[in-house]
């Protein structure tokens, strides 16, 4: 039986999906063989030794230690594009908010009526103050085009907008998502002197922690309305409220906020709304379920943000799975070790990424322990799984 600590509340929708005959799920749970978590930090968390994978219901993993977590073998699963359409909805409603005051202009009617006057006499004088533009016909630059970066570009296009997309890891499946009036640009720098609104759609990484600093904002268009619903980090907050001090941006909607952000001048914040619907939260849940029992059971990788992606249909008789550094001579290693043994490979998979690599081999008679424990003493290997 698999035992499967959750964190955070899951949708009843993900853990329904599990067999109780096989899976044990408990929130306290000290020797667990699988995490599901949405939000909780299991950055300091001590991993119990028989822990294999960890599934993310949502798309973003700073939460999850990747690099100790692919030190130890452990698998972590995120759900790319199960809360794309509730994203894509609010960078609609983020844009709508930016261009028309629509925060401001409320709040002004219910000061008029807390003050005591009678708001039908002033509306048509007072409204001129929160005139803004309309979508129609203007730029949206979309940077990052996977599953919600895709919706969002696709959507602006139906609402009349000219579009341009950047992205330099855009994968074959992301591009046939595309419409073909989309502007795919090789060149950010394009993008930002042709938008008037910017929506930024990618993961926070080394590379990206900060991107939207000073010199970017400077080659932005002046008065440009930028969105971030992506992650707080990816925007230099400092370059951020020089620019809405000085005009450069004229409205910055982010749904991360902190302190010194909402200090500045036209700053419409969320407190993390983008995946906060019930469809996205019960998308999410089921997706991660299903990536967890799939890996468990068969030991098949997908969505994995620390480990390559690895799909085997299931033949023989005994299924190895196996973890490794990313090194010469591995698989050969591996399958002198099994034949040595006469064991007959049927079928493998291998693939990297990155330090590290996974191969699953399907063998058409069982082995010894013995041999496994031979493999699992191989240079570089991590981890080794026994599925039969």
């Amino acid at each position: 039986m698999f035992h499967i600590k959750t964190f955070n509340k899951i949708s009843p929708i993900g853990l329904n999906k599990f067999d109780r005959e096989r899976y044990l799920i408990s929130d306290s749970d000290e020797n667990e063989d699988g995490i599901l978590v949405r939000s909780a930090k299991l950055l300091d968390y001590e991993f119990p030794k028989n822990l294999l994978a960890i599934a993310r219901a949502g798309s973003g993993v700073n939460n999850i230690p990747l690099d100790r977590c692919s030190e130890a073998g452990i698998v972590a699963f995120n759900t790319p594009g199960a809360n794309a359409n509730a994203v894509k909805e609010l960078v609609i409603c983020a844009m709508l908010l930016a261009s028309r005051d629509v925060e401001g202009s409320s709040r002004w009617v219910r000061e008029q009526v807390n003050a005591g006057i009678d708001v039908t006499t002033v509306v048509e004088k007072g409204k001129s103050a929160f005139a803004g533009p309309e979508l129609y016909k203007k730029t949206l630059g979309v940077i990052g085009l996977g599953a919600i970066g895709a919706l969002v570009a696709n959507i602006a296009l139906s609402l009349g907008m000219d579009v341009y997309g950047y992205d330099p890891f855009l994968s074959v499946d992301s591009a046939l998502r595309l419409d073909r009036h989309i502007h795919v640009v090789k060149d950010l720098s394009e993008l930002y002197k042709k938008s008037d609104y910017i929506t930024i759609h990618i993961h926070v990484t080394d590379k990206t922690r900060g991107m939207i600093d000073a010199k970017a904002i400077a080659a932005m268009k002046r008065g440009v309305r930028f969105i971030n619903l992506a992650r707080g980090e990816i925007v230099d907050d400092n370059a951020m409220l020089s620019a809405l001090e000085t005009g450069k941006v004229a409205a910055y909607v982010t749904d991360f906020p902190n302190n010194k952000i909402m200090g500045g001048r036209h700053v419409i914040a969320f407190p993390h709304l983008g995946a906060s619907t019930p469809e996205s939260e019960q998308n999410c849940a089921a997706m991660a379920a299903d990536e967890l029992m799939d890996y468990l059971e068969n030991g098949n990788i997908r969505n994995s943000v620390n480990l390559p992606a690895v799909y085997q249909e299931r033949s023989g008789v005994m299924r190895l799975c196996i973890i490794h550094r990313n090194i010469p001579a591995m698989l050969a290693n591996i399958t002198a070790l099994l034949s040595r043994e006469g064991a007959n490979v049927e079928n493998m998979s291998n693939k990297s990424r990155g330090d590290y690599a996974y191969t699953i081999v399907d063998l058409g008679t069982a082995v010894e322990s013995s041999v496994v424990e031979d493999v699992r003493e191989l240079d570089g290997v991590i981890r080794v799984r026994v599925i039969e």
